[in-house]
């Protein structure tokens, strides 16, 4: 049986071109994935990308491809690219040329949604997004609701007499030419080039810019009948790893049954920071789209999703939230029991921990410590938004599901818990206050390595021994730097031995 999956990620982060390796990656799966893929702003060159796909997809079973980095070089570039629609709808046609050279290669692409953040800040978007993009984001909003016969009290002219002149030109005719690759991509479906599609929404919201295009989408999948080969739903840098899982589901013949456990029974219908859908819904977008089925059986099960999240959603930088949701309505306890019963009876048991956005809960955490739970778990996430955290925590369940619990995916965790809980919730809001303090630039540290890395490895030794203290002497912290020399992102190499480190 041909096993060979080739990924073309959506960026060069760790989370994108790192993570599906250390996940799938095994001595079963010839997993291949492209490394030149350009870095932040400045995109991968598309020779290089065609160059890649031809030669490594000749024996593939399979490939998972973004489209952003496709067409536009990666995901950044794709919200701040000048080319025309004919030039990006001749790159897609290298996905017509793999299809007549490899009939029976299966080809699962997804294709952002641009996002419109609601803050001004051109760390990612254009530069005039430092200015105003809170108007831009502001003007979107009150347009879609517009259209939706939704009164608002903001005036839409005084928003938009805020923006730079020229600012919102720009960026609607960059959505405009990107929601047209939107349609031609769903095209390439129903032309049976692509055999799935997902549309993962980016740091979405209920209205604005990013929410009408998603609308259209499901008017134009509708309109096509093609529900079962294209979904649309909130998430982005999880999506490599959601697809990956779903191919090796596909290559073995699989679903695997998962059932869902809540920390909160209140949790179902609260949209999550960050994105614009209910939760309940987006846990079986993820399920599903990972080539799995939900079940609300356990005995049934072959995979416990754990889900962490309180009523509310807060930073993780705020925590401990003393809010009624985190305090009085979810119960952690009961919660972490069931899991440990779980794990008793052999099911394989995953915990995306997303009762905080961008980092892991520390009181979860502290909990999973004191029971001697860390290890037993077969996955955990709690990363950025609650999508990545989900996407990740399913991948890490199917990982387990066909390989075992291997030293690699061990690894893998631990990393998952020094950079997701120790990284995020504790140790970047310190660094970033003290290279701040030393006049430092968080967002531009003009360094991979060096000051911020430095302080960011020593304060994540001690997370270690005093959150992670039951497996503090099994843990190997090996390199830490930032990929993208800003504080944001952090590149975590650990290890796990039983032993001790």
């Amino acid at each position: 049986m041909n096993r060979k999956i080739v990924l073309l990620p959506l960026d060069d982060r760790p989370c994108n071109r790192v993570f599906p390796q250390n996940l799938f990656g095994d001595d079963k799966v010839a997993f291949t994935v492209m490394q030149e893929l350009g870095e932040k702003k400045t995109p991968a060159r598309y020779d290089k990308i065609k160059e890649f796909l031809l030669r490594e997809c000749r024996d593939a079973y399979g490939l998972v491809v973004s489209m952003d980095m496709l067409l536009y070089g990666g995901l950044l570039p794709s919200r701040l690219h000048h080319m025309q629609l004919e030039e990006i709808k001749e790159r897609a046609k290298m996905l017509q040329q793999l299809r007549r050279e490899n009939p029976d290669l299966l080809i699962y692409a997804f294709q952002t949604v641009m996002r419109c953040p609601t803050y001004s800040s051109n760390m990612e978007e254009p530069d005039y997004y430092g200015a105003c993009g809170a108007e831009i984001y502001k003007t979107g909003e009150l347009l879609h609701k517009q259209q939706m016969g939704i009164a608002f009290d903001e005036n839409l002219e005084g928003v938009r007499s805020k923006l730079v002149p020229g600012a919102l030109e720009d960026y609607t005719t960059r959505r405009a030419c990107n929601e047209a690759m939107d349609e031609e991509a769903l095209l390439y479906v129903e032309e049976g080039i692509i055999d799935l599609l997902i549309f993962p929404q980016d740091d979405c919201s209920s209205y604005g810019f990013a929410a009408m295009d998603r609308l259209k989408i499901q008017k134009k999948i509708r309109e096509l009948c093609l529900d079962e080969k294209v979904m649309t739903y909130p998430g982005a840098d999880e999506v490599g790893m959601t697809l990956v899982a779903r191919m090796i589901n596909t290559l073995y013949g699989k679903r695997p049954k998962v059932y869902v456990k809540y920390a909160s029974e209140n949790v179902r219908q609260m949209i999550p920071l960050y994105e614009g859908s209910k939760l309940g819904g987006t846990i079986r977008n993820h399920i599903y789209a990972a080539g799995c089925l939900q079940t609300d059986c356990w005995e049934m099960a072959d995979i416990i999703l754990g889900i962490s999240a309180a009523g509310v959603m807060e930073e993780a930088i705020s925590q401990p939230s003393w809010r009624v949701e985190y305090c009085a309505e979810r119960n952690l306890g009961e919660f972490t029991d069931f899991l440990q019963e779980m794990i008793k009876e052999r099911k394989i048991v995953t915990l995306a921990d997303n009762a905080y956005a961008n980092g892991g809960d520390l009181q979860l955490v502290q909990l999973l410590n004191k029971k001697g739970m860390l290890m037993e778990l077969d996955g955990y996430a709690g990363w950025n938004t609650s999508a990545n955290t989900l996407g990740t925590a399913i991948a890490e369940s199917v990982a387990v599901y066909y390989q075992g619990k291997t030293d690699r995916h061990r690894h893998f965790m631990v990393e998952r818990y020094l950079e997701d809980v120790g990284y995020c919730s504790v140790v970047r809001p310190s660094v970033s206050k003290e290279v701040a303090a030393m006049g430092m630039d968080s967002e531009s540290l003009k360094e991979k390595f060096g000051t911020a890395s430095d302080m960011a490895r020593k304060q994540l030794h001690q997370f270690k021994d005093e959150y992670l203290s039951s497996i503090a002497d099994c843990v190997k912290i090996i390199n830490l730097f930032m990929p993208w020399e800003r504080i944001f992102e952090v590149e975590i190499w650990a290890e796990y031995q039983e032993n001790g480190a």
